[in-house]
């Protein structure tokens, strides 16, 4: 048995309950701040790419096209997850207690 392979087995573990415990530590508000500037900047991004399209100062269209596509995807993310929170929300409230 090969000492020196548990203790970098358990090394790798305890980094991994590390990275769980730093995930837990954000609140709600953080994740859900970090999550609305992400969608905004994929916004930004595409209209970047859109404005480069037009005024034809675009060096590579597959790109362009793929951070347009990345920016609507990502709003149709949003605007989902938000409906089911508020449905899940208006749910709740019509529980009886």
């Amino acid at each position: 048995m090969n000492i020196s392979s548990i203790a970098s087995s358990l090394n790798m573990i305890n980094k991994e309950t590390q990275k769980v415990a730093d995930v837990s530590d954000k609140s709600f508000q953080n994740m859900l701040n970090n999550a609305i500037s992400e969608v905004n900047n994929h916004q930004i991004k595409g209209y970047d790419s859109m404005e480069q399209i037009a005024t034809g100062k675009v060096t590579n269209l597959q790109e362009a096209v793929q951070r347009i596509e990345e920016a609507e995807l990502s709003m149709k993310l949003a605007l989902e997850v938000k409906n089911k929170a508020v449905n899940a929300y208006k749910e709740i409230m019509r529980m009886q207690i």
